[in-house]
């Protein structure tokens, strides 16, 4: 049987949520400050980085729902993986570009602008991350029957069909669409 509890010990803890967005928020408040605040750049250079940003943090965001949906077995096109990839690795490219080519920046500004910048993606992953495993939580527990004991009407016998390359998540799923 599988309790509750059980499920419930993977569900991100609120230090963890908490600690990424407070990570989130000071990457892209430091990265924006810093444009704020850059006088030896122009506008439009500003806007470039901007945009870099936004499109970097979309597409790492969604890279990691592809990949994810993928370990679940929900389906996806191979076009907009292969999309998310490009975006993701475009961003990164244009970032070291832009910085490299950056020549009223110090050495010091451009390695700052590149750790927000990378700070901020990996916190948009992992934001994305504890987003979607609470999500999952609540949808796994809350339509559950239990007895007085509070277990969940889940057993781990072995069926016919393999749960390899599945996530805890999309397992406990399959094994309860079975059990229906």
């Amino acid at each position: 049987m599988i309790t509750k509890s059980q499920l419930a010990a993977y569900k991100p803890t609120t230090a963890y949520v908490g600690t990424s967005w407070a990570v989130m928020l000071v990457g892209v408040l430091a990265y924006l400050l810093g444009l704020w605040n850059a006088q030896s750049m122009l506008l439009n250079e500003k806007g470039y980085y901007i945009a870099v940003l936004a499109l970097g943090l979309y597409s790492a965001i969604s890279l990691q729902k592809t990949l994810r949906d993928r370990s679940e077995g929900i389906p996806t096109t191979n076009m907009y993986y292969m999309i998310s990839w490009a975006a993701l690795g475009l961003s990164i490219v244009l970032i070291a570009l832009g910085l490299m080519n950056a020549e009223g920046l110090s050495l010091s500004e451009k390695g700052f602008y590149m750790m927000a910048f990378t700070m901020s993606l990996f916190a948009a992953v992992t934001i994305q991350k504890n987003t979607r495993d609470e999500a999952q939580i609540r949808a796994l527990t809350a339509p559950m029957v239990t007895d007085n004991t509070d277990h969940a009407k889940l057993d781990h016998h072995a069926t016919g069909e393999a749960d390899t390359g599945k996530s805890l998540f999309g397992t406990v799923k399959s094994k309860m669409e079975r059990d229906d």
